[in-house]
């Protein structure tokens, strides 16, 4: 499937707020108990927001394809790393399009664009090479249970970003 994807601000396209909040929901709070009016007041909090935190959607037309944000905190165990690249969430049918990097560097070039110096973001170990290949670099490893990569990028530094 090739998609003629666009990159929005939540903001500018509220039709996709519950998408927004159910496919962050599903993938990372509700196996934990926490309910969806919380995740869904959280993601309308990106909305009402000024600078921060901030959502972005990626969208051919009406049809969702995927979602990242730009949050203060995204990791308890490190509050001195702000602010973060989070919540990426692609649709299986959009994966394997560059939409998801896409998506990382909309949110990453948004922190500098409001004054960040540097913007930080975490993943699974396995992920570790594309976000490398990205112009990521590693932080910490090994963090919190989950054993996860803390990356950051600098405001200025290069990044291999794709065309389309």
């Amino acid at each position: 499937m090739t998609a003629n994807v666009t990159i929005s601000n939540l903001r500018d396209r509220p039709e996709f707020i519950e998408c927004v909040a159910d496919r962050i929901w599903r993938a990372w709070w509700e196996p934990h108990g926490v309910p969806l009016a919380y995740i869904a007041a959280r993601v309308a909090e990106t909305v009402a927001a000024e600078r921060m935190p901030r959502a972005f959607v990626a969208h051919d037309g009406v049809l969702f394809a995927g979602t990242a944000s730009v949050i203060a905190s995204d990791l308890d165990e490190r509050p001195q790393y702000t602010p973060w690249v989070a919540a990426v969430w692609i649709e299986p049918q959009f994966r394997s399009q560059r939409i998801g990097r896409r998506l990382i560097a909309h949110a990453a070039d948004h922190a500098f664009s409001i004054g960040m110096p540097r913007v930080f973001l975490t993943a699974r170990p396995a992920r570790r090479s594309l976000y490398e290949s990205l112009g990521w670099d590693v932080v910490e490893e090994g963090v919190s249970h989950l054993q996860l990569t803390i990356f950051k990028r600098d405001a200025g530094g290069s990044s291999p970003l794709p065309t389309g």
